[in-house]
């Protein structure tokens, strides 16, 4: 039986979905969102992020919006902008103490999330990413059967379970008729900043091999930046690709591409 896909809200135009997914947490999925959500919106797209890992998010604190709160209006809800005008919703920008628990069940989170989609009143947006709870559980899989997905940016690391890691990812998102865009390699290296030279510090990287076997785009390999740490603990992400103009710069572009990419050849984006 085919399940119903959601409807936002009449106040509400989506023009495309990308979902930000990993095998397991601890990868840097919303590192790798946040800058996604950057990149775009520097590139003049209007940019929503939904944060759909309610037990553990992260992204109101790394955009420095945490001390702020989303605000009801009958049966809708505003959701929270950045300091550069990306619209966020969040677990955290709804409750009182943004360390408390969230203790859910499954069902439950899974319900809030599609409310997050239905009952926000995103407004305009060219895109509105999700960076979904790490695993192949009930949110990610709810929000695959329910949400009108484009597709999936997968992100991984170079440690000796990522084949298989990633493979489970790509493979439960062909089993939902989603396409994979690409997949992003986190904290692939540190380059060292007094001779240059390349540190691969959790071992050699095998993603060549995967995104070859798997036939899927390499949008690129993000090494370990404390800067960026830096920054993320600050609440000031949205500087990174000021400071770190050529990454910025580099990451935009293939964002910009492997999208552009998925038109292309109809992959997804269809309503363009």
């Amino acid at each position: 039986m085919e399940i119903q896909k959601e409807k936002t809200n009449p106040f509400t135009n989506i023009k495309h979905i990308i979902a930000v997914m990993s095998g397991k947490g601890g990868v840097g999925k919303s590192s790798i969102t946040s800058l996604m959500g950057v990149a775009l919106n520097n590139k003049g797209y209007k940019v929503g992020i939904l944060d759909a890992d309610i037990t553990g998010p992260s992204i109101p604190k790394v955009f420095g919006v945490n001390q702020k709160r989303a605000v009801g209006m009958e049966n809708e809800i505003m959701p929270v902008k950045t300091a550069s005008g990306i619209k966020i919703m969040s677990i955290n920008l709804l409750i009182d103490q943004e360390d408390a628990p969230v203790v859910w069940r499954g069902p439950l989170i899974a319900n809030m999330v599609k409310q997050f989609y239905t009952d926000v009143l995103w407004g305009d947006l060219d895109y509105l990413l999700i960076d979904l709870p790490p695993g192949t559980g009930d949110v990610p899989l709810t929000i695959m059967q329910s949400l009108e997905i484009d597709g999936i940016i997968v992100v991984s690391t170079p440690q000796d379970l990522a084949k298989l890691i990633v493979t489970k990812s790509i493979n439960m998102a062909k089993m939902m008729g989603i396409p994979i865009l690409g997949i992003i390699e986190n904290m692939s290296y540190f380059q060292c900043p007094d001779c240059g030279k390349q540190h691969s510090v959790f071992g050699n990287s095998g993603i060549e091999i995967i995104v070859k076997e798997m036939d899927i785009p390499l949008i690129g390999k993000i090494p370990i930046d404390p800067e960026l740490t830096s920054l993320s603990d600050e609440g000031k992400i949205e500087l990174y690709e000021k400071i770190n103009y050529t990454f910025g710069e580099a990451f935009g572009i293939q964002i910009e591409k492997v999208i552009e990419a998925g038109k292309d050849e109809n992959l997804c984006f269809q309503n363009v």
